[in-house]
């Protein structure tokens, strides 16, 4: 993916956002609306950078205590420390840079494997190597996972002996379950990895505008593409995270002046999505980023279903909680066993619309919990989400424009910007966005606007409180008797 692909170098700026309304964040002069979260500073665009280099930079600032999972299995309840998760990274990128497969930047790796505690350690091995991570649901045919390959161009693929099958067979393929990759990830196991570790790869500067994922995408056409996102992209959505866990555990220390472990909060993340999907890709990596425990949900927890969930939450204190709406829906209804979860302060829900009836469902059955909604997309990475007390209540709403995020309401007929209380379709610019869809151009000039806007696709609108709102998908343009018409597709 080209480095000046239609997304790429667009940022919102200290200038104009100050000239926003404080209460809607809507600019006029630029027709535009700005985050109202605090600024968080990023590095800057020309410095190299991996996110694991990101990453491993918060983890020192403040560092997780060495007997910290980093990843608990669900089901089993095998964990994965702080520096043994580490430890395999740099060992298993050693390996995969020195091996016959030689991997390094650009280089695009496709993963078709279900939830493992490996899986998080195979994605930052690869990205700090510079390689593109290209996840995919193994639930796929093999026609499917074929049309996948050649859209990402890769040239390796890790997977299972139950989906290895399932591959072009001239792809040279890694099983992650056999004896020789677990060894992978110890340098004193074989030969093999222990020459690896003696002869580190030598690290070259890797841009943040370097594709580090290529995820798959509909988009607003219906036609499944390649959506490349640069590692800028997930540096830029895990330092909005990191700030405010920051200013959590600074008003927790204020507020507890005796507090013998001031900002030692311990967060247990549960990842109620998929590693492939992106919102489960991105928690995997932000959770490590910020010395969370991530508890993955591997195979026999998440055949379950609700009831492996609801156990695997109660049974490891569970503090926050990843989830489509189908499970929450589902944890609102669940009457059987009675779980209340005391541990239980968070969920996150986005990935497609709430039912309101449903949120005020389950505020019902679990008050101690707040249910965080959010809205993002592949191409763009989280758009708006919610953070704070007087944010939750707010039924219907996807939360606020995020950090470092743009974004303008579109008029679906004439094209003008559109300010506070209208609807129209959402186009977003900031530092989170794809760089473009691979090998497409006729996708990228439909997706982008010539200033680098992303058009959504999505029918919303902003209150006079600055909240997001998502009333409906436009499916399609249609051309009716030479007027332009957006047909709408309801959630």
């Amino acid at each position: 993916m080209s480095n000046d692909a239609p997304g790429s170098g667009s940022e919102t700026t200290g200038q104009s956002a100050a000239m926003a309304d404080t209460r809607t964040g809507y600019c006029a002069a630029t027709g535009s609306f700005r985050s109202l979260r605090p600024p968080v500073p990023l590095p800057p665009p020309d410095l190299p950078l991996t996110f694991p280099s990101f990453a491993l930079s918060l983890l020192q600032q403040s560092p997780p205590p060495s007997s910290r999972p980093a990843l608990l299995d669900a089901a089993t309840g095998e964990a994965v420390s702080y520096p043994a998760f580490l430890s395999q990274t740099r060992a298993l990128a050693a390996t995969l840079g020195r091996s016959q497969l030689g991997l390094g930047r650009g280089d695009v790796a496709f993963v078709l494997a279900p939830a493992r505690l490996d899986v998080p350690v195979l994605y930052f091995a690869l990205l700090s190597l510079g390689a593109v991570v290209s996840p995919a649901n193994p639930a796929l045919t093999a026609a499917e996972v074929e049309r996948l390959v050649s859209l990402s161009g890769a040239s390796v693929a890790f997977a299972v002996s139950s989906t290895a099958a399932k591959l072009p067979a001239n792809l040279p393929v890694v099983l992650l379950d056999s004896p020789h990759f677990r060894s992978l990830l110890n340098p004193n196991g074989d030969q093999e990895s222990s020459d690896a570790a003696d002869h580190a790869v030598i690290p070259i500067p890797i841009p943040q505008s370097a594709t580090a994922t290529i995820q798959y995408s509909s988009g607003t056409t219906g036609r499944v593409k390649a959506a490349a996102l640069p590692h800028r992209s997930f540096i830029a959505m895990s330092a909005g995270f990191h700030a405010h866990a920051l200013r959590q555990r600074r008003r927790a220390d204020d507020t507890n002046p005796s507090n013998k472990s001031p900002g030692q909060h311990h967060q247990i993340t549960l990842l109620g999505a998929p590693m492939f999907h992106s919102m489960g890709f991105f928690f995997t990596l932000n959770g490590i980023a910020l010395g969370q425990t991530t508890v993955v949900m591997t195979e026999p927890a998440a055949q379950a279903g609700l009831r492996g969930v609801m156990e695997a939450a109660e049974r490891w204190g569970v503090t926050e909680m990843m989830a489509a709406p189908p499970l929450v829906v589902g944890m609102a209804r669940e009457m059987r066993h009675r779980r209340l979860l005391p541990a239980l302060e968070h969920v996150i829900c986005g990935g497609a619309p709430l039912p309101d009836s449903a949120a005020k469902q389950f505020r019902r059955r679990f008050p101690h919990v707040d249910l965080c909604m959010g809205y993002g997309s592949t191409e763009a990475g989280g758009i708006s989400r919610m953070i704070g007390q007087d944010e939750f209540p707010i039924i219907g709403s996807a939360g606020r424009i995020t950090e470092n995020v743009e974004v303008k309401i579109i008029d679906l007929v004439t094209g003008e910007p559109l300010s506070a209380g209208k609807k129209g379709e959402l186009c977003v610019r900031g530092p989170s966005i794809m760089t473009g869809y691979v090998g497409d151009d006729e996708a990228n000039a439909a997706a982008f606007d010539s200033e680098g806007w992303l058009k959504t696709g999505d029918l919303c609108y902003i209150d006079q409180d600055g909240f997001l709102f998502v009333v409906d998908r436009l499916k399609e343009l249609i051309k009716y008797k030479a007027y332009q018409v957006f047909a709408l597709l309801s959630f």
